[in-house]
């Protein structure tokens, strides 16, 4: 990777150097302040931020700024006139186009030296090897989707030894932001050893949703007749087209249908912009909070980088109604986490298929409903994927082979994916003599 550019740069990192190059009461177990650290920081360590929305552009800003000198940004949409308020990376005449680019483009104008490469597609179109490849990931999202599929991945990078000891090399840190309105949060993931997303999913309230009933009969506000176009009426008129929320021409027939509907009922104030939020879920963003929310987690991330001082633990949370509040928890790991534990055990024959073992696991009563057409790897190795259609004729003819044949003679931990799952599901495979077990299933363990 090639150096930073810090020509007439003079002064610019002396703040960052009173970190790297003294000692201090609260640096990090094994830190030596060197400027060889610095180095590191900005030639060779790898940033990924997922996200470069009103959370992202402030992530971008600060991490640049913070000495990273090689970020990667990835984001699947395009920019929209409404973003102009808060996220300050794009302008009018960006309108349109994708904000990796754009966001991009204009970091590596305001910080010389800084090498900012983006990705205009889906997270999920990126195989696990992207990810493999980056020191930390940080997350800028406002999805629980999204978190959860990244949590998942690097989660499913995981090893642990024949006595379950878990290999530190394996994990790949994580800082998590996120914003509603004047609240927000950072955190510190380091999988397999503080707890995973998977782990708090309880922290995230569910989304609030209407009866049927009430959109279809009685609507009593603006809400209830978005719903109703979105939910029902769609369903209804334009059968043969799916809903795209990023979409201007659907959001406007949205946002027409349920003006009309408000109109029958006598109901004020269905707006273009309410329309999507309530579509979109979206919670106003306060520009102040996304500001103070990246700068805790720039700070994680470049704490976890050079060691310089004591990493969070593990959570904070931010209140900004009536002052400044925040408070650090301390939360535990679930210990039977199903994605970042040692995995759930199950025993299974040596001798038996690898397509018997996923006939078996979608049996189990802990799985029920949870698996329909699962895909299987071990230490990173795709045994079967059951999908694209490539990728499943690739790995077809290990559906034949034994499970003693694909794991080896002492088992291990294989990786579960389906689309019914949340996460990646860690499964611990434990060869068990089929004569004195006959049905392995029923002795196996919870998990």
């Amino acid at each position: 990777m090639g150096a930073m550019d810090t020509g007439n740069m003079e002064g610019r990192w002396r703040d960052l150097d009173y970190l790297l190059l003294r000692q201090g009461n609260i640096v990090g177990p094994g830190f030596e302040p060197a400027p060889e650290i610095r180095d590191f920081l900005q030639d060779d360590f790898k940033v990924l931020v997922i996200g470069a929305g009103g959370l992202g552009c402030e992530l971008l800003k600060d991490l640049a700024l913070s000495g990273f000198g090689h970020i990667d940004v990835i984001d699947m949409d395009t920019i929209d006139v409404s973003n102009l308020n808060r996220q300050f990376l794009f302008r009018m005449h960006d309108v349109g186009k994708p904000k990796a680019t754009v966001a991009a483009e204009r970091v590596m104008k305001r910080v010389k030296g800084v090498t900012v490469i983006p990705h205009h597609c889906r997270i999920e179109e990126k195989p696990d090897e992207f990810y493999k490849d980056f020191h930390i990931i940080v997350l800028g999202l406002d999805s629980l989707e999204a978190r959860s599929y990244i949590n998942s991945v690097v989660c499913s990078f995981l090893e642990y030894d024949a006595d379950g000891t878990l290999d530190m090399s394996t994990i790949k840190p994580m800082v998590d932001g996120g914003t509603e309105g004047f609240k927000g949060h950072a955190r510190v993931i380091l999988p397999g050893v503080t707890p995973c997303f998977h782990c708090t999913l309880w922290l995230f309230p569910p989304q609030t949703t209407f009866p049927l009933c009430t959109l279809a009969e009685t609507p009593r506000s603006p809400a209830h007749c978005i719903e109703y176009a979105h939910l029902i009426q769609w369903g209804q008129e334009r059968t043969s087209e799916t809903f795209d929320a990023d979409n201007p021409e659907h959001m406007k027939w949205m946002y027409e249908q349920a003006l009309k509907r408000a109109e029958q009922f006598n109901i004020s104030g269905v707006t273009y912009s309410l329309t999507q939020g309530v579509v979109k879920n979206i919670i106003p963003a306060i520009a102040s909070t996304n500001a103070i929310i990246a700068a805790s987690c720039s700070l994680e991330a470049l704490k976890i980088a050079t060691m310089c001082s004591s990493g969070m633990d593990n959570y904070m949370m931010y209140v900004g109604t009536q002052g400044v509040y925040t408070h650090t928890v301390s939360y535990e790991k679930d210990m039977s986490c199903i994605v970042c534990s040692l995995g759930v055990p199950v025993h299974a024959d040596a001798d038996s298929t690898l397509d018997q073992f996923m006939k078996q696991l979608i049996a189990d009563d802990r799985f029920s409903g949870k698996l329909s057409k699962p895909s299987v790897s071990h230490l990173g190795e795709n045994l079967y994927m059951a999908a694209p259609p490539i990728l499943e004729e690739m790995t077809r003819e290990n559906l034949s082979k034994s499970l003693v044949e694909l794991l080896g003679e002492k088992g291990g931990t294989v990786n579960v994916n389906d689309k019914k799952l949340a996460g990646v599901l860690r499964v611990q495979v434990a060869f068990s003599d089929a004569a004195s077990e006959p049905n392995a299933m029923d002795t196996a363990g919870a998990g």
